[in-house]
């Protein structure tokens, strides 16, 4: 299987399946003389694990992570020495029998049957490197990446809807997201939305959600024109993350429903000569290049398809049958993908922040 990496200049690969040994990751590209130690990685990862409350899967993980090179204490405490660094999270909770019936039927809406086909062969014990188990390993490298950027790069995300009910944009408050079970970009909404996902969740189905996604601190010209552009790198690799089906930069899909008038940015000089933009329905990038603004993005993530009643499918001997998914598995996904959303991002523009700095200094 290849396909493994992405990045250019800071480059992740994950390594490692669901009901395996261990997951991980190798960052290669990190600049020497970053501090870095497991202390700085785990709060990250503790925002995505399993088992948080009633509204995840309650698959008992502690997510731990182990740096196994690439860091050294030279007597000043430890730093990057610039070499790959390979992290390790051990899978502590496996319960591979809940999917023995699924070794012969393909779940409807999983990587099942599209893995079969093209490898010839799947491990079907949780879905294998298919699995949502692998993010862990892309928020360990965003811990990087964080690192990378500096304090200075704000990223931050939430949940802005859940099924229906959607948060006004002007409500939004990422600074209640990681105080509330389901990661609510809105203290208001909480109530309503556990009572709802409550009944999602009682009667084994599962619902969809948006992650809207807001960068700080960015500056003027990451990115490059073309086939480097960061709104596209961004998007792809926010569609990489599973259970992902849509993402839309700035006003997206909503920008077909404005004039020119109204979705250009306008742009008027500051009392220090700088530029300012009165809105960003760009979303802080233009021609694939950063502006300064804020950049935004929005998520859209779908049910996932793990669920208790019955759906019809085909077996590998190809018979028909109806299949139950069993096991231990999240009503909504979108809810622990707020921190993998926060983590891809943060990968792309330490990317963009090394090649800009290569390319122009």
């Amino acid at each position: 299987m290849s396909h493994n990496t992405f990045g250019h200049l800071f480059r992740v690969t994950t390594w490692g399946e669901s009901h395996g040994p261990a997951i991980g990751c190798v960052v290669d590209g990190c600049p020497p003389l970053i501090s870095l130690t497991e202390v700085d990685l785990q709060p990250w990862l503790d925002r995505r694990k399993p088992g948080g409350s009633r509204f995840v899967t309650q698959r008992k993980e502690s997510d731990t992570a182990r740096i196994l090179s690439g860091v050294f204490d030279d007597g000043a405490g430890p730093v990057t020495t610039g070499t790959p660094i390979a992290i390790q999270i051990e899978n502590e909770d496996a319960r591979s029998k809940d999917y023995g019936e699924i070794a012969r039927a393909y779940r409807p809406g999983h990587a099942d049957v599209t893995y079969q086909t093209k490898y010839g062969v799947r491990d079907h014990r949780g879905g294998g490197r298919s699995s949502a188990r692998e993010t862990a390993s892309r928020v360990a490298a965003g811990a990087v990446a964080r690192k990378v950027l500096g304090d200075e790069v704000v990223i931050r995300a939430g949940v802005v809807q859940l099924g229906p009910h959607r948060i006004a944009a002007d409500a939004v408050d990422f600074d209640a997201v990681y105080d509330n079970p389901l990661f609510a970009a809105s203290v208001e909404a909480v109530p309503a939305w556990e009572a709802y996902l409550d009944e999602v969740r009682k009667a084994g189905s599962s619902i969809g959600a948006v992650v809207a996604l807001e960068v700080s601190g960015v500056p003027a010209g990451w990115g490059a024109p073309l086939y480097g552009k960061l709104d596209a790198e961004l998007a792809a690799a926010l569609m990489s993350i599973n259970a992902v089906k849509g993402v839309e930069i700035g006003a997206g899909f909503g920008a077909a429903e404005l004039s020119g008038e109204d979705n250009a940015d306008e742009m008027r000089l500051g009392p220090d000569g700088q530029i300012e933009y009165l809105s960003n329905h760009a979303g802080g990038i233009l021609g694939g290049i950063s502006t300064g603004q804020t950049i935004t993005a929005r998520v859209a993530f779908k049910p996932t398809s793990s669920i208790l009643a019955p759906r019809r499918t085909v077996t590998r001997d190809r018979t028909e049958t109806d299949l139950r998914t069993k096991g231990r598995h999240d009503p909504c996904v979108a809810l622990r993908g707020v921190p993998v959303v926060e983590a891809m991002a943060a990968c792309v523009l330490a990317d963009a922040m090394l090649r800009h700095r290569a390319q122009v200094g």
